[in-house]
């Protein structure tokens, strides 16, 4: 292609709406074009650079078997409402009606569809195991679009759905789509880190998020070096303290503290550690369907740990939407609590979560739901009870890990895929069913496979670039070679530019020749900007049969004949496409 003859607008400038690295670069080189909040456009740079993530994941589905379809992007609100998930998905479904009042909704993702199809097509055993799967149009309507491609309301995502007759089969489809993750994300130039992750609004047993690894990640992990324990921060279970068997309970006592609202202030004021103490939050939660108020939640853990939300809600069974921070007056009023001063004694009518740990502990410092005043030796069992104890903590840097006891490490990564366990949620709630050997109508086992193709562009620009632009890899590369012609005018320099052009055209090296008329170092920066992978310059050294032969990736630049540079180029796009 003639950068002459295509569409593209590069801009100097970073635009102002861009934070990150991958936004900056794709609206700088033109290959993203924004048309609203969460709503980008692709040119022809950009979109030829999704179609090879496509082709890659393609590629390596198809190699496992599974089988590729389209199915709308637009969903009768039937389906959902039959699994359930029309109210418990949350504001984040595009809902819409049509002429005749009909609600539908704009697809995030297809598992009722996929159910729906499935349970009408397949009656018997036979028929089984299936993997289907599609590349389409997503969409969700996010409150906060950020970040470019990260966290857009439209976007390309590859969702695949298993079908088996068992839970055994669904494991035999759960690590074949964990393999070909690997191979996709690896194949793509990622550097990432496959990590147990929470379910959320998909639901079902077990899930694996594979994280780009990146310091703009929304996604934060934890993991060991000493074993093979890694999980999102969401997911991660967390060590209790030892339990205190021999520590005799004190007699429970009341003191006066003025104004210590924080766990910071209170454990100064009365000289105790802070893991002395019982940090309280103070929710309130609605109904999933009306969105009136249902009820007040109590959240107790150790003062110096921080609550875990995604635990939280887990363990209440609710979802994420229909909870929020209670208002401390009207909470008060219905329960007894105490902006500041609340603990676990003493409060009625709102449901008690307790930490894991804490019923382990003794002789605690908590809130006396009473201004200014806290209660000290507090102790689980004869002073309060919680109507659930779980795990609520959130799996810090440095804690031990849950697998082997080393101190655990942080990162922070960009979700590019997620591979869940789904069971029979869908099965069960939409009578998808087949008939087994003996005749007996069982549910189908399914699991569900996603791939953020768009997001996982956004990943690679923000692992591969530097200070003068993108560094594609060569297999997502929009093209492999850049050919800078420095003056299009000079016949001898179009004549060895034009037959670099074509000899690379032959060997099927997707090439582009920067033919434009302008200064040379508008070309040199372009080129840098775009960042494809070779780049061969026709300069004033044509006219001794060299041209300047360099890799994006490289500072070193090296004078070769015009031959040996359509040589190397040709066996380098071979080697890494």
């Amino acid at each position: 292609m003639r950068l002459s003859k295509m569409h593209i607008k590069t801009l100097r400038e970073v635009p102002n709406e861009a934070e990150i690295s991958s936004h900056i670069l794709l609206l700088r080189t033109g290959m993203i074009r924004k048309l609203v909040s969460g709503v980008y456009g692709f040119m022809p740079l950009g979109w030829r650079s999704v179609r090879k993530i496509e082709d890659i994941v393609r590629q390596e589905m198809d190699a496992t078997g599974a089988q590729e379809i389209h199915m709308s992007a637009v969903q009768p609100a039937e389906l959902w409402q039959e699994s359930g998930r029309w109210f418990a998905y949350g504001p984040e479904l595009w809902r819409l009606k049509d002429r005749n009042g009909r609600d539908f909704c704009l697809g995030p993702t297809h598992e009722e569809i996929f159910t729906d199809l499935v349970r009408n097509d397949v009656s018997s055993y036979r028929q089984l195991p299936m993997n289907l799967y599609q590349i389409q149009t997503k969409y969700r309507d996010e409150a906060r679009p950020r970040f470019g491609l990260m966290r857009s309301r439209e976007f390309i995502m590859k969702d695949a759905y298993s079908f088996d007759k068992d839970y055994a089969g669904l494991d035999e489809s759960y690590k074949a789509m964990y393999n070909a993750y690997d191979r996709i994300f690896t194949r793509c130039g990622l550097t990432f880190r496959p990590v147990e992750a929470d379910t959320g609004a998909i639901g079902g047993s077990n899930s694996h998020e594979f994280t780009a690894l990146a310091e703009v990640g929304e996604s934060e992990i934890a993991y060991c070096e000493s074993c093979s324990m890694a999980a999102t921060v969401e997911r991660a279970q967390c060590t209790d303290a030892p339990a205190q068997d021999d520590t005799a309970m004190l007699p429970l006592e009341e003191v006066h503290t003025p104004g210590t609202k924080t766990i910071e202030e209170v454990a100064d004021f009365l000289g105790l550690d802070k893991k002395q103490t019982i940090k309280a939050l103070l929710f309130v939660t609605y109904d999933e369907e009306t969105g009136k108020e249902n009820g007040y939640v109590a959240a107790f853990i150790r003062g110096d740990r921080e609550l875990n939300m995604i635990k939280l809600i887990n363990a209440l069974g609710i979802p994420e939407h229909t909870i929020e921070f209670a208002d401390e007056e009207k909470m008060s009023a219905a329960t007894g609590c105490v902006g500041g001063f609340t603990g676990p004694c003493g409060l009625h009518d709102c449901k008690i979560v307790v930490d894991s740990e804490l019923p382990g502990l003794k002789n605690l410092c908590a809130g006396a739901c009473k201004e200014d005043h806290h209660l000290i030796n507090v102790n689980y069992g004869r002073d309060y009870e919680g109507d659930i104890v779980t795990d609520l903590k959130v799996l810090q840097e440095g804690d031990p890990c849950p697998v082997c006891g080393a101190p655990v490490k942080h990162a922070r990564g960009i979700e590019v895929g997620q591979v869940f366990k789904l069971g029979t949620k869908y099965s069960d709630s939409m009578g998808a069913m087949y008939v087994d050997e003996h005749q007996k109508e069982q549910p189908i086992v399914m699991g569900c496979y996603g791939i953020g193709v768009t997001r996982t562009l956004a990943a690679v620009v923000e692992q591969h670039h530097d200070d003068n632009g993108i560094i594609w890899p060569m297999s997502v590369a929009p093209y492999h070679v850049i050919i800078t012609l420095v003056k299009p005018d000079d016949q001898v320099q179009a004549q060895a530019a034009e037959k670099i052009y074509e000899a690379l055209q032959k060997a099927r090296v997707e090439v582009l020749l920067d033919d434009r008329k302008e200064r040379p170092g508008v070309k040199f920066k372009d080129a840098d900007l775009l960042g494809i992978p070779v780049r061969i310059t026709v300069g004033k050294l044509a006219g001794e049969g060299k041209v300047e032969y360099k890799l994006r990736r490289d500072a070193e630049k090296q004078e070769i004949t015009i031959d040996e540079a359509i040589a190397r180029a040709v066996e380098i796009v071979e080697r890494e496409k």
